[in-house]
């Protein structure tokens, strides 16, 4: 039969969530760090002529170390721009002014440092070079010669086995065998192929070791501690100040968490006379962008604020108890709590920052699983599991390292139930190497 095509009409009933303007700016803001935040209301101020931000980014001397210390407020010549560390390409072009005549190789020793990276390896190939410039290649190489003898040593080193070498050319005490090994054996040295070298060059596995603690001490970047900016601080959302005496925690949000957006009334009113109505709607437009600033500004440090406030209930004894203990927390528990998604505490917390008297600390820092445990009324962070497993590790003998699964069976002993794919995860987390990679050679065993 014939295939009959009918036409109808159908109705049916969908619903669906539009992410209005005003939702998609909430959510922005609310994830911005505070830096991000005021590179964005400079912006806004810009765009918005009737928009005032007070006191942005005036944060002379409050700048916060991420490694938990505070900045001296009084050193203000190390903030200054005259004070900036100097650059790579300027310390090597001095070097060169200074030992070497105004020449033609001068000329390709300074075409080479420019095309230096950060970390002062040499990034050009030297067959095109020759290709493009049809530069004699003695001259190439002996520029590259003279490049790689200037300070640091290491400097211009075409991959990282190179730049090791060019270190151990430069340096006093170096131990037997070293540049032999690195230069004809570097991977199985990496690879910890220890025997085949050890067959190879006929010595012992404890010269090895000698040789591979040693490089261990070598630069795999010289160039990477010129010029680089100044990184590890942070701005604080949040301040606590504990009173031990009566256990008490208060929390307070930093004004620059939560910044003053001033409407410039008077401004407004003046061009509200005209009566031209392009320019009513466009003071229409503007106010309402400012109302909706001023809206989410302060729902951003609401939010921070009642987050901050849950995550100090819950972990009170990091702040009162001398070693900082913190509870098993999820995000989804705080969320919970204060009637907020998941992903709302999740933006909440993710490059916002608390300060207290000890330090300085992310507030995803406070969230931590639980890991399983034998003992009665005790639950245990990850944390915990992580600070139990380098003790067992700083303990081992390590002529015969823990393995894995050895880590395992000990933590079971303690009562933390615990996979040895978990043990690893965590191994790896707190930057420890597997047993294989913690096996020395020179030591005497522990028992």
């Amino acid at each position: 039969m014939p295939l009959e095509q009918t036409y109808g009409q159908e109705q049916k009933q969908v619903q669906k969530l539009a992410m209005t303007q005003q939702m998609q700016q909430s959510i922005q803001i609310l994830r911005y760090s505070i830096e991000d935040l005021h590179v964005f209301l400079s912006q806004k101020q810009l765009d918005n002529p009737f928009i005032k931000i007070s006191d942005r980014m005036n944060y002379a001397g409050k700048l916060i170390n991420t490694t938990n210390s505070i900045e001296d407020k009084g050193d203000w010549i190390s903030q200054t721009a005259e004070h900036k560390q100097q650059s790579l390409y300027d310390y090597l072009l001095s070097q060169v002014h200074l030992t070497m005549r105004k020449s033609v190789l001068r000329g390709w020793v300074v075409f080479l440092i420019d095309h230096l990276d950060t970390n002062g390896y040499l990034s050009v190939d030297f067959a095109e070079i020759l290709k493009k410039t049809k530069v004699d290649e003695t001259t190439l190489l002996d520029a590259l010669t003279l490049l790689q003898r200037l300070d640091p040593p290491g400097i211009g080193a075409r991959n990282l086995q190179e730049c090791l070498l060019l270190q151990i050319e430069n340096s006093d005490n170096v131990p037997k065998f070293a540049y032999e090994i690195v230069d004809e054996a570097f991977l199985q040295l990496a690879d910890r192929k220890w025997t085949e070298i050890a067959r190879r060059f006929a010595i012992s596995l404890e010269e090895i070791q000698k040789v591979f603690d040693y490089v261990r001490t070598l630069s795999p970047a010289p160039g990477a501690a010129f010029g680089q900016d100044d990184i590890g601080y942070v701005y604080p959302d949040l301040l606590v100040k504990v009173d031990k005496n009566q256990q008490k925690v208060e929390l307070k949000i930093t004004k620059q968490s939560k910044p003053l957006v001033v409407f410039k009334q008077d401004y407004f009113a003046e061009f509200s006379q005209l009566p031209d109505k392009d320019v009513k709607d466009y003071l229409r437009e503007k106010k309402a962008d400012y109302l909706n600033i001023a809206q989410n500004l302060e729902r951003r440090g609401s939010t921070i604020e009642r987050v901050g406030q849950a995550i100090i209930n819950h972990q009170a004894n990091f702040f009162l108890k001398g070693d900082h203990p913190l509870s098993p927390l999820l995000l989804r528990e705080i969320a919970h709590e204060l009637h907020l998604h998941e992903s709302t505490v999740s933006r909440a917390v993710n490059g916002k920052y608390l300060k207290c008297d000890f330090g300085v600390f992310e507030l995803r820092h406070f969230f931590t699983k639980t890991v399983n445990s034998n003992r009665e009324d005790e639950e245990l962070t990850a944390d915990a599991v992580q600070s139990q497993i380098k003790a067992l590790i700083d303990a081992e003998d390590k002529v015969k390292p823990l393995s894995d699964s050895k880590i395992e069976k000990q933590l079971s002993q303690n009562g933390i139930e615990i996979s040895r794919r978990t043990i690893a995860k965590y191994r790896d987390s707190i930057g420890i190497p597997s047993s294989s990679k913690r096996k020395r050679f020179d030591e005497k065993s522990k028992k």
